[in-house]
């Protein structure tokens, strides 16, 4: 299935600031590392022009689901008309207890869509941030997502991580005849598409970091490969041909490779294929189960996990299968690590006893956190700024679905993906 490439020409360019009002450095500042954060009063009035509700829309919703903000009732709002080009009335703000204040204009003309939207630190009544976004008109949710980055980033000093999308396994039917398919949408759950038919299973997808590629596993009758999908081209390709059954693939930071484990007879060892010569390299031997790598945002590294010590636990090795050694000493197994965009941490599905949970630590295996618990929690995925998690939930005698939480594990949420679904990949920052 070919999908309408989502690499647009989407302008930023700093929009002219207002008389009186030059940027001034913020106030307000949400301080993401605390984990009992109070979420900032934020008002995000209808935009002016044609889709300026809707663009509003998703960009409160964006706020609001990342659990620093919190959009006031817009029936609350004394000021019910504002321009982009003129001051809003502060006291009226004020009043209602705002501290943020994101207003904009939306114009369309010639085929082209163009949003101007200003950010107004209300207590200190002044510009924080004037930006213009140019795309065209059927691009505004980007456009949307967009403008919540520039204002995450703004209050928070962290990038945002709206303006991006999942890959999942979207699920359905029973138990005994279960369809798996390979699903796609935009992280707030907009438009989902599917690019497998359901014919066959589907494992596994993981996001290059680098394009609008993905990679994961296909599980048929006869076996098993790895394939290459170009979001962008809809060119599909297997990896090569392998004796045994071949899982588990996960790119380097840069593209160019792909680690995967490859299973004979009982016994899993790491691979690692370089995509331009289909150069492949073993990088484990041990007799044991090695499966689920995932590299240093700086490729020198790959986390996996190994039931070498005789159940499954964390290890670190160089990118050349060097220096492997155990990070995991916890009780309990460890499974499906991944590293960081940022470095800072390993995320990770551990199972003590009858539950399960996604935990964080860091990557010389110190300060381990748990942040969630339940039946059935795996999978963890990365935003692309280090700071949120999606994973699958599952309860008893129910279906998988899609949850996130932040690495303070004090916002957990569902994912807004209404359907069963399991196994997210989170990509980069579109372009």
């Amino acid at each position: 299935m070919r999908l309408k490439s989502l690499a647009l020409a989407v302008l930023a360019v700093l929009a002219t600031t207002l008389a009186g009002a030059a940027p001034a450095r913020a106030q307000i500042e949400v301080d993401v590392n605390r984990g009992d954060v109070q979420p900032l009063p934020v008002a995000i009035p209808a935009f002016g022009g044609a889709r300026g509700a809707e663009i509003a829309q998703v960009i409160t919703a964006n706020l609001e689901r990342s659990g620093l903000f919190r959009p006031i009732d817009q029936a609350a709002f004394i000021e019910k008309s504002l321009d982009v080009n003129v001051q809003p009335r502060f006291p009226d703000w004020k009043a209602i207890n705002t501290q943020a204040l994101v207003n904009g204009q939306v114009t369309v003309e010639g085929g082209r869509l163009t949003v101007n939207f200003r950010l107004w630190d209300v207590y200190a009544e002044q510009q924080l941030l004037g930006l213009q976004f140019t795309s065209t008109p059927e691009n505004w949710r980007r456009v949307a997502h967009k403008i919540s980055d520039a204002v995450y980033e703004r209050l928070t000093g962290e990038k945002g991580y709206f303006d991006t999308r999942i890959v999942f396994v979207s699920e359905s039917g029973g138990r005994l005849n279960r369809i798996k398919r390979l699903g796609i949408m935009d992280q707030d759950g907009a438009n989902p598409s599917y690019l497998t038919d359901g014919s066959y299973i589907v494992m596994t997808p993981r996001f290059s970091s680098t394009s609008q590629e993905i990679t994961y596993m296909a599980l048929r009758p006869e076996g098993s490969s790895i394939y290459l999908f170009n979001l962008e081209t809809a060119r599909r390709e297997t990896l090569g041909n392998f004796p045994g059954m071949v899982y588990a693939p996960r790119f380097s930071p840069d593209g160019g490779r792909v680690a995967f484990s490859v299973e004979r007879n009982g016994n899993s060892d790491i691979y690692v294929m370089n995509l331009r010569n289909r150069a492949a390299a073993k990088l484990t031997s041990d007799p044991s189960i090695e499966t689920s790598p995932s590299f240093s945002p700086d490729g020198t590294r790959i986390v996996y996990n190994s039931d070498r010590g005789g159940s499954p636990q964390l290890y670190v090795m160089g990118a050349d299968g060097s220096g492997a050694r155990r990070i995991s000493f916890g009780s309990g197994r460890y499974t499906t690590p991944v590293w960081s965009p940022v470095g800072d941490f390993i995320a990770f599905t551990k199972q003590v006893g009858g539950q399960f949970h996604i935990g964080v630590m860091k990557p010389d295996g110190s300060d381990e956190r748990l942040l969630t618990t339940s039946y059935l929690d795996e999978g963890p995925t990365w935003a692309p700024n280090g700071r949120v998690l999606m994973f699958s939930r599952e309860t008893p005698g129910g279906a998988p679905r899609l949850w996130t939480v932040d690495v303070t594990g004090r916002i957990l949420r569902p994912a807004p993906y209404p359907g069963s679904a399991s196994d997210p990949a989170w990509s980069p920052l579109l372009n």
